[in-house]
């Protein structure tokens, strides 16, 4: 038995795999942001520890006994700031905080080749900004910090008393050279880190440590079981369902919004903002397009309706009047957005209303809206590379044909929802555990899953989203210069 964690926002999800790489039990537990300040996004690390123990406490205390391996997956881009006794000095600065928007031009000021080597523009989600931002405005704490790790880095520590990460995580910080996959120095200066404050790189599929007695009494496994290098949320996403070919893709509908690209070799398109980083399986890389706001669009827009959850929003949905002459749109960028417009200036909209909208209509509009965000960021991705072809859906998102029967036709992609896919993450950690324990190659653990469903674009559908598009990229144009104009980031 394998047992793979995925450290997310909303929750830790805890899952074991069999011998055979099959799902045999799965839990989670919630998690909380806390946002201080406008743009700003925080999580207590003590808050990651108390729900991993919850969630795998919660799988069944037999199946725990015989887990010989453990893999982690988890938020990119976050920073834990650690003084020289590994104490957290101050709530970690998550993925979707915009307040480092300032820092990214300082960042890129004192490295001016910071895009040839991380492959990447900075963006304010990125963690190198982040320390910048701290020594302008924390100098107290700055001052303090001996290493920084990422969120499920961090959770390794708890897990085995190792500092270590792996290319796949650490190539979304900004201080990784994309194509050697070792730490630059120069970038990391370019924050004010010296090399040693950044822990050890290990592949994903390696061995990173053995679990602590302590850690392993906390959450009810056997001690000294091996720790995998694991990978960020994305790549072992990408890992759960094969996606790690040259052209291989997926949408993840998660909290964000990610199409994900397997690469033979590294392709960095930073001028489209597309990301571009290390696979979670050696010898490979991946592009990515990234909206902020995805399934947290949809919980938005329960709020407003007054709907109780996301599934009733989406079923709502199904009874609007939307048609070819409807132009209610709403612009889903309520946390900034990345690709292609790297604004963290930007905000959410919601145009066209008249007398006779309902809540069932702005429910149609914020899934559309989702889904034509994910549509700017595959032309971005095409725009310097190939054409993409099907996508495998994983995340929450892949729970509701409905929904991926819109993105479908704004896509006008084949969309593949595999078995287990709203997993995700937790399951390719759990096959990256296996991989490094049985000392097993990627052809033989990664393979793809049985394909629940397939997912065509309706031609009538694609007709009738093609005008409401049309107005969505408009929009953003128009209102660019409102957004820098009001920001208070």
């Amino acid at each position: 038995m394998f047992l793979g964690i995925d450290l997310g926002t909303s929750s830790v999800k805890a899952l074991i795999v069999d011998d055979e790489g099959a799902v045999v039990h799965e839990a989670s537990a919630p998690l909380a942001l806390s946002r201080p300040h406008p743009h700003w996004s925080e999580q207590d690390p003590q808050d990651w520890w108390t729900a991993t123990i919850g969630a795998v406490r919660t799988l069944p205390e037999a199946a725990r006994r015989t887990v010989r391996g453990v893999g982690l997956a988890g938020q990119m881009h976050g920073a834990v700031l650690l003084d020289s006794h590994d104490n957290v000095l101050r709530p970690a600065i998550l993925w979707n905080d915009g307040r480092s928007a300032a820092a990214c031009a300082t960042f890129e000021r004192r490295a001016p080749r910071s895009r040839d080597i991380s492959g990447n523009l900075a963006m304010p989600g990125f963690t190198a900004p982040k320390l910048v931002w701290v020594a302008e405005h924390e100098p107290d704490v700055f001052t303090r910090i001996a290493r920084v790790l990422l969120p499920k880095d961090w959770l390794r520590l708890a897990l085995t008393g190792e500092r270590a990460s792996e290319p796949s995580d650490a190539s979304g910080t900004l201080w990784l050279d994309l194509a050697t996959r070792q730490w630059s120095a120069e970038l990391l200066a370019a924050s004010g880190l010296a090399p040693d404050a950044m822990p050890r790189l290990v592949e994903s599929a390696a061995i990173s440590g053995g679990l602590a007695v302590s850690a392993a009494e906390a959450i009810g496994l056997v001690s000294g079981i091996p720790v995998a290098g694991g990978g960020s949320d994305n790549a072992c996403g990408a890992a759960g369902v094969g996606v790690v070919g040259e052209g291989d893709a997926l949408l993840s509908l998660g909290t964000s919004g990610v199409i994900f690209v397997a690469d033979a070799q590294p392709r960095p398109d930073p001028a489209n903002a597309v990301h571009a980083f290390c696979h979670c399986v050696e010898e490979r890389w991946h592009r990515m397009a990234v909206m902020l706001a995805c399934t947290s669009t949809l919980a938005a827009a329960t709020r407003i309706t007054g709907v109780p959850d996301v599934a009733a929003l989406i079923a709502q949905a199904q009874t609007a009047r939307f048609n070819d002459a409807t132009r209610l749109v709403m612009l889903p960028y309520l946390e900034g957005e990345r690709t292609p417009h790297n604004d963290a200036a930007a905000c959410g909209v919601l145009f066209g209303i008249d007398g006779a909208t309902t809540p069932a209509d702005v429910a149609r509009a914020a899934i559309e809206g989702v889904a034509f965000a994910l549509a700017d960021g595959l032309a971005a991705l095409e725009d310097k590379g190939p054409r993409i072809g099907a996508l495998a859906v994983i995340g929450g998102g892949a729970r509701s044909s409905a929904w991926c029967h819109i993105i479908a036709a704004a896509l006008q992609r084949t969309l593949v929802l595999p078995r287990h896919g709203e997993n995700g993450p937790a399951f390719g950690a759990a096959r990256l555990a296996r991989m490094a324990v049985d000392r097993i190659d990627a052809a033989q653990a990664l393979a793809k899953p049985v394909v629940a469903e397939t997912i065509e674009p309706d031609a009538a559908l694609v007709a009738a989203l093609s005008r409401r598009r049309t107005l969505f990229r408009a929009l953003y144009r128009d209102l660019a210069p409102r957004f820098a104009a009001t920001a208070q980031v």
